[in-house]
């Protein structure tokens, strides 16, 4: 630790007396200072042990001495340091009162101590203290290096704890806490997300500090990555500023950190390659092949149910990427992400967390679009299609329900939209096409007209006999009139749009028709 004004008592070459400010003695000595003049506060940084002889100093008038000591201790000087036996014999009883009624240490330096010895030996002191700080934070340093080596970053979290004797957090990309030492700091880290994601906007790398009345500690947050975007960020928590050692052991982390967590680009370049020929043979209908590439980086996905997500968007890439890595390496699964031009292509453990992950970025953004939540401003172009689980040997059908998933989000305005929904649901949501719409009106215009006229109910008589499968009696009791008069009616409709009713695709075309413009 630094000098203290009791370290200096203590030092059995310089002699030193207290006479003033025994309860104090524990402070930290910055420096040593000599100074004659009458007022030196202007040249005080704060922590100075102040050394004088009082050549200047009219030391025996009692009010001289209650300003000069008020300023000193009001500008952070630690203590006056006293010679006698060069202008006074001993120190003035209005030196003493001042020291004493403001609590400022003052020692006595005994004439045969020379001021210099005493400025060496703090020298000395905070050359030792800075000599044990780097030394430590060595030691520190190849603590944290044998901890990422051997546990990975949690080994890392917990021996940073440790150095700091407080708590330590990791934050993934999309700013949850990824892990935290000691276990109780997940609750503390999960508190100051907001903090992390302001800190993720500013431009690399960042840091800032969060304490306060509000706070039970002081915390630190730094981001981690090389990247004008950074991949994670780290949190530490102590009860006060850090030290010399504990600043070099957090800036060991989070270069440490740095390496396990950002990937070089020849290697990130390298995986993208083998997932997309992965991805490439599952489509084909080349599962072994797919799985012999795959090796161990795709091996476990490609063996049990999984979904392919496509996404499009000039945003899309980045957050649907960020999220479902972030999630699949909290949950241990594996992901396969591939950007393929505009799109995203994403394979995913069906039930794993990326899916679920990608589920609720999606459902973030609809809220967002619709005005539930104040916007980002990002990726509001974003579609997303979600296949069915699909088996090992079905990555091409799954791509296909991807794709018509994502046709449908685009036509219908949606972020997400999964296959299961079109199989399990009706067929009419997808009659809201524009396309559907346009050909309905023109199916059905000529009838229309034909009823503006006042010259019959031919549309309703349609939709009534469609209804009832060509049932007359059935149809005619629905609308309230003789059978005669709705046969006749729906002779006119053949007349007038020139198709048979008899044929089943013309009445099929006639019900999508009118139960596409049944809101009208």
């Amino acid at each position: 630790m630094p000098p203290t004004l009791a370290s200096l008592v203590r030092h059995s070459a310089l002699k030193l007396t207290v006479r003033a400010g025994e309860d104090r003695l524990d402070v930290p000595v910055r420096w040593a200072h000599v100074s004659e003049l009458a007022d030196p506060v202007p040249y005080m940084e704060g922590g100075e042990l102040l050394l004088i002889t009082a050549l200047k100093l009219d030391a025996e008038d009692p009010d001289v001495m209650r300003r000069y000591v008020k300023r000193l201790a009001g500008a952070g000087v630690v203590g006056l340091g006293f010679a006698v036996g060069v202008n006074y014999d001993e120190i003035p009883q209005a030196l003493l009162d001042a020291a004493r009624g403001e609590g400022l240490p003052l020692l006595e330096v005994p004439r045969r101590t020379p001021f210099l010895a005493i400025t060496k030996a703090v020298s000395a002191a905070i050359a030792a203290d800075q000599y044990r700080a780097v030394t430590a934070g060595f030691a520190a340093q190849r603590e944290l290096t044998r901890q990422a080596l051997g546990e990975g970053p949690e080994g890392l979290l917990a021996a940073l704890a440790a150095q700091i004797d407080g708590w330590a957090a990791l934050y993934d990309a999309s700013g949850a806490v990824a892990a935290a030492a000691p276990e109780w700091a997940g609750r503390r880290a999960a508190r100051l997300t907001a903090d992390v994601e302001r800190l993720r906007d500013r431009p690399a790398p960042a840091s800032s500090v969060v304490g306060g009345p509000e706070h039970e500690d002081r915390v630190e947050l730094h981001t981690i990555g090389t990247g004008r975007r950074p991949r994670a960020a780290l949190a530490v928590g102590t009860a006060a500023a850090l030290g010399t050692a504990e600043r070099y052991a957090l800036h060991s982390a989070i270069a440490l950190l740095t390496l396990t967590t950002e990937r070089s680009r020849s290697l990130q370049a390298a995986e993208q390659r083998i997932g997309a020929a992965v991805l490439r043979m599952l489509v084909a209908g080349q599962p072994d092949h797919a799985r012999a590439a795959a090796g161990d980086l795709y091996g476990g996905l490609l063996d049990a149910p999984y979904r392919i997500v496509l996404a499009e968007g000039a945003s899309g890439h980045a957050g649907i990427a960020e999220t479902v890595e972030a999630a699949a390496a909290r949950s241990g699964e594996s992901v396969l992400v591939v950007p393929d031009g505009e799109r995203l292509v994403v394979l995913a453990a069906d039930g794993g967390a990326a899916v679920a992950a990608c589920g609720e970025h999606a459902a973030a953004r609809e809220a967002a679009r619709a005005g539930q939540e104040p916007s980002a401003g990002e990726e509001d172009d974003l579609v997303v299609g979600l296949s069915a689980p699909a088996g090992p040997s079905a990555a091409a059908a799954a791509y296909k329900q991807a794709e018509q998933a994502l046709s449908v989000a685009r036509r219908r305005g949606r972020v997400l939209v999964e296959h299961e929904q079109l199989a399990s649901g009706s067929v009419l949501p997808l009659l809201a096409d524009d396309a559907v719409r346009a050909f309905a009106d023109g199916l059905l215009r000529a009838l229309h007209e034909h009823d503006a006229t006042g010259r019959g109910d031919l549309v309703a008589s349609l939709r009534a006999w469609l209804s009832r499968h060509g049932q007359w009696d059935a149809a005619a009791a629905d609308l309230g009139v003789h059978r005669h008069t709705l046969r006749y009616r729906m002779r006119r409709v053949e007349e007038i749009l020139g198709r048979s009713l008899d044929d089943p695709d013309v009445r099929m075309e006639l019900w999508l028709a009118l139960k596409a413009t049944a809101t009208e």
